[in-house]
């Protein structure tokens, strides 16, 4: 019996709670940080008087991080090991998050906006990895589903200081309560294992099955040296090129549309509206109260998608997300009153977060696990592209046609994105329910 199967038949365990809480906790912070922005936005333009288009950079610069972050990371963590590049890069931005604090001008915060997204794009597939690669096989969607929904948390702890802090103590106080968390995050997963795959296929199976007996003694299980299979073939990764293969384009162009479309409609709406809501004619003040209310829906989101991810498969729980993402997009575009706004921009982020959720437990499952951290990695660096365009693009868009018709005309573009976005899954898309990694 090898490690991978080893690993499969394990029921869930306390270690494996704690490896995804621990992991989560560091996701929290990530989802913090990349909140903060959003919420600070309107603050930051009216102190330093920036233009629209101007304020759409700084959204920009952390996804160009993001998206270089993400590229190198997934090939790192394929050489190195999915732990050494999450601590890597918790540090990071963490950092990065309190020299935004520290910024004197658009400049500066836009090269601490890349340092930070540096480390965001980095530390987020390579995580999503190590649990999908380290979960049981019954358990192994919901529970990356389940670290996602950590970003719900991150985002509301982000809304709450925005709302609490921002109007009295002004926005650089949000970045260096932001800049702390990440840092006690790197001491909370010095307990994380690598994942026991990757160590076999670096030829270390000594410590893989070190890692794997701890936990089948925690579940009871006694494996003779006679029953475990040594063999195993050392595998130096494959290049870019490679995720293009025969038998890998095909997952490669789904996820790489699947990334670039969720990212551009995600980003589109998050980073924009506390700004566009005060554009409509609410206080500041208002405007990040109804976020931090429509905020609180990307939980049973996250919840749901959980659940249904093991019932009714991956493929199926995107296609319903991202349409319903879609459906939401275009009516809170359309919304005037206080209870349109809130109630289509919740149901905005509960099927967008869920889509979310699907997306990190779908994509490692694609791949085989030596090129799983790079085909991760790659998708998404290519979703930033998305990421980077949208908050300056949603900017132009909203300059150009004015704030009343802008407001309209933005969501009715992230509208088509999630739909096509939703037809390439259902066209594109290979299930990967109950399949093994290996």
């Amino acid at each position: 019996m090898n490690i991978a199967q080893r690993l499969d038949r394990l029921p869930v365990l306390s270690s494996h709670w704690y490896i995804l809480l621990a992991t989560g906790i560091g996701w929290l912070f990530d989802s913090m940080d990349v909140g903060l922005v959003s919420f600070v936005m309107p603050a930051i333009q009216e102190d330093w008087g920036l233009s629209p288009t101007e304020l759409g950079l700084i959204g920009s610069v952390g996804m160009v991080g993001m998206a270089v972050g993400a590229a190198f990371s997934g090939m790192l963590a394929d050489k190195y090991g999915r732990r050494q590049v999450i601590l890597f890069t918790l540090v990071l931005f963490g950092l990065a998050t309190g020299l935004a604090g520290l910024a004197t001008g658009l400049t500066m915060m836009l090269v601490a906006r890349f340092l930070v997204g540096l480390g965001l794009g980095g530390e987020l597939p390579v995580a999503s990895t190590l649990i999908s690669e380290i979960a049981p096989r019954s358990v192994r969607g919901r529970f990356v589903v389940l670290l996602e929904s950590f970003w719900a948390w991150g985002w509301i702890l982000a809304a709450l200081v925005a709302y609490l802090l921002v109007p009295e103590y002004g926005w650089r106080t949000a970045f260096f309560i932001g800049a702390l968390p990440a840092l006690l995050a790197v001491f909370l997963r010095k307990a994380i294992p690598e994942s026991p795959r990757f160590l076999v296929q670096k030829g270390d199976y000594q410590g893989a099955d070190a890692i794997v007996s701890r936990l089948e003694q925690q579940a009871g299980i006694k494996l003779s040296e006679a029953e475990k299979t040594r063999s195993f073939t050392i595998d130096k990764g494959i290049s870019l090129g490679e995720l293009w293969s025969p038998s890998l384009w095909r997952r490669t162009l789904t996820l790489w549309i699947l990334w670039l479309g969720i990212n551009f409609g995600y980003y589109g709406f998050v980073m924009w509206i506390p700004t566009l809501l005060v554009g409509k004619g609410f206080l500041i003040i208002k405007s990040l109260q109804y976020v931090l209310l429509m905020t609180l829906a990307q939980v049973p989101g996250y919840f749901t998608a959980a659940y249904l991810i093991e019932v009714i498969g991956r493929k199926a729980v995107l296609i319903i997300y991202l349409a319903g993402t879609a459906v939401a997009a275009y009516f809170f575009g359309q919304s005037e009153t206080v209870r349109d706004i809130l109630v289509m921009g919740s149901l905005l982020y509960f099927f967008s977060l869920g889509a979310w959720g699907a997306v990190y437990a779908y994509t490692p499952e694609n791949y085989p696990t030596n090129s799983r951290g790079t085909g991760v990695g790659w998708a998404a660096a290519v979703g930033r592209l998305g990421a980077i365009a949208a908050p300056y693009l949603v900017g132009l868009v909203y300059q150009m046609t004015g704030v009343q018709s802008g407001y309209t005309a933005v969501f009715f573009m992230l509208t088509l994105v999630f739909a096509v976005t939703a037809l390439a899954v259902l066209l594109l898309g290979t299930e990967t329910l109950g399949k093994a990694l290996d």
